[in-house]
């Protein structure tokens, strides 16, 4: 990074950056937690000569145990693509407008995560509804093991409600899905895209209007033949951009699908079969009749609901972590 041309190539130069927070968030709790030991042996000498040192001694030894849980919690971001970016995809499911209004919840939800942790956030696609809230968008949040620890938000959101689009003022409940892929470098050779298993289709963006909207074929819709994976960006004004992203989209899609097989293979080893179809949502978000937020897999919960919506994820991401290495016993949890 000290060389004199290292910013004549901002992608790569951007991606080594990104690299270097990856290795800091490792190396600097590791360095400090290190220096915490060596001088709670010196602190503990003194303590046996001072009683009054005793608190300091405690607090030091609890900071210590918070230093060494983190970096075992780290340590358990060990997937293949954990150190990478992740790409998050929200698409409403049942629930109509109240689900629409739950997806752009979530997507909110997510962004302010990423900037409690000095993420980037990038909208790629959004297509917003009629009436209100969003039928789908997919933004990339790119910081130090993003994916690793959003990977376990893939699944069923289910909220329960007062709906303020019912003028009955009846309780609804909405279905919200989420997805989230590595963001995969053009060049990883882990993921093949041949041409001829792809199918381009080009159409005009949608929007709120504006000059350019509805004038020009700049959206792009690609479909992976073996796969049957379908992506499409229409964020940018140049076909070519969007292509590009599009690409980036698909491959990530790709890559989760190969982890999952991975997983999958490895789950039916022990005979552990992973739950879908209905009634498989994996966290429920209540605001009534009272305010609490379960998650399902791992019986985590937390009794503040706009806590959980201003981003404060990270008792969920920790908890799902330390699940999935357990071997993924199902929590005890059944909320209707």
């Amino acid at each position: 990074m000290g060389g004199a041309d290292f910013w004549s190539n901002a992608e790569k130069a951007q991606a080594t950056v990104a690299e270097l927070k990856g290795v800091n968030a490792i190396l600097k709790p590791l360095d400090e937690a290190l220096a915490v030991g060596c001088d709670l042996e010196a602190l503990e000498e003194l303590a046996r000569e001072d009683s009054s040192l005793e608190s300091e001694l405690a607090a030091e030894v609890e900071r210590l145990g918070k230093l060494v849980d983190n970096l075992e919690l780290a340590s358990l971001l060990s997937g293949p693509h954990d150190a990478s970016d992740a790409l998050v995809s929200i698409h409403a499911r049942d629930g109509g407008t109240d689900a629409n209004d739950w997806a752009e919840m979530l997507l909110r939800m997510y962004s302010a995560w990423a900037n409690k942790h000095d993420c980037s956030v990038e909208l790629l696609d959004r297509q917003d509804d009629e009436v209100a809230g969003i039928q789908s968008a997919t933004v990339a949040i790119r910081g130090p093991w993003a994916y690793g620890y959003l990977k376990g938000e893939t699944g069923i959101h289910r909220l329960v409600r007062i709906s303020p689009f019912n003028s009955e003022g009846k309780r609804q409940t909405s279905f919200t899905a989420v997805d989230v892929s590595p963001e995969i470098a053009d060049d990883d050779t882990e993921v093949e895209l041949r041409d001829e298993d792809i199918r381009e289709d080009v159409f005009r963006a949608s929007g709120a209007g504006g000059q350019h909207v509805n004038k020009t074929s700049s959206a792009i819709r690609l479909t992976h033949f073996p796969t049957g994976i379908v992506v499409q960006c229409q964020s940018e004004r140049s076909q070519h951009k969007n292509r590009a992203t599009a690409l980036k989209m698909l491959r990530a899609r790709i890559a989760r699908l190969q982890e999952e097989q991975r997983e999958a293979e490895q789950a039916a080893r022990y005979k552990e079969q992973p739950k879908t179809g209905f009634g498989s949502q994996i966290r429920n978000y209540f605001l009534h009749p009272d305010q609490r937020v379960k998650d399902q897999r791992t019986g985590h919960y937390v009794g503040n609901f706009q806590s959980v919506l201003d981003g404060n994820l990270d008792g969920f991401l920790d908890a799902y972590l330390r699940w999935k290495a357990g071997g993924g016993t199902p929590g005890a949890a059944d909320d209707s």
